[in-house]
């Protein structure tokens, strides 16, 4: 590559990662202001990350089962086509609303932003955001939540904390999803949360099931305790 070539490139560079901080700033900017709408109306924001596949839409419906009755939740799906995953959520008797990203592999706080107003957040104790199955660009994007979750599929390997260190490093709790085919696949429990507390040793682990409804008590009892902490702020 010529001299001139070689500097062009790095003014590139320059440029992007400039776009990238200025982006950032923007998003961190909006994302105080839901964070700040959150603390006012006391409702607990949970941002559910994951590869795609892992669980997550399945995950919502089976916490709606078990605590609609005991607390207001509401879910805000992204995807970047259809409204299918809202639509499986609504099916269980609570609000939900779709997000589509056009072909964007995140959400960002300003998309969370704008369709906030459609949820009743006075009287609502959750609002779960599903991300966009990723574990790569949401890592990035602060939506305003108290809590971000990563589900490590058994499907998955578990050689994925250390490829995406990012995702796991942000987390507060991984779920270990998908354990009832631990008995049929290659996957190591010990091995993933080992890796996972090396890049961030606060991260707590449950493993659960959303089929076998294994972990899934602890799993609502942790939410439960959450929404408590955050109504007595």
């Amino acid at each position: 590559m010529s001299v001139e070539k070689s500097t062009k490139a790095a003014r590139g560079n320059v440029q992007c990662e400039n776009t990238n901080i200025h982006l950032l700033k923007a998003n961190d900017y909006v994302a105080e202001i839901i964070r700040s709408k959150m603390k006012e109306t006391k409702t607990l924001l949970i941002n559910v990350t994951s590869s795609a596949g892992s669980g997550k839409t399945t995950l919502m419906q089976k916490t709606a089962e078990k605590l609609k009755d005991k607390l207001n939740l509401a879910v805000m799906v992204g995807d970047l086509e259809t409204e299918r995953d809202a639509d499986r959520i609504r099916q269980t008797g609570i609000f939900a609303l779709q997000i589509v990203t056009g072909g964007i592999c995140h959400l960002e706080a300003q998309m969370v932003h704008q369709i906030l107003d459609q949820f009743d957040l006075e009287n609502l104790d959750v609002l779960f955001i599903e991300n966009v199955g990723n574990l790569v660009c949401p890592s990035s994007f602060d939506l305003g939540e108290d809590y971000r979750i990563t589900l490590m599929a058994t499907t998955e390997g578990d050689d994925k904390p250390k490829k995406y260190p990012k995702m796991f490093l942000t987390s507060d709790l991984m779920l270990v999803s998908k354990a009832d085919l631990l008995p049929y696949l290659p996957f190591s429990v010990d091995a993933v949360v080992k890796d996972a507390r090396e890049i961030n040793h606060e991260l707590e682990v449950i493993q659960i099931s959303s089929l076998s409804e294994e972990g899934i008590d602890t799993w609502c009892d942790w939410i439960l305790e959450k929404v408590k902490e955050k109504k007595s702020i």
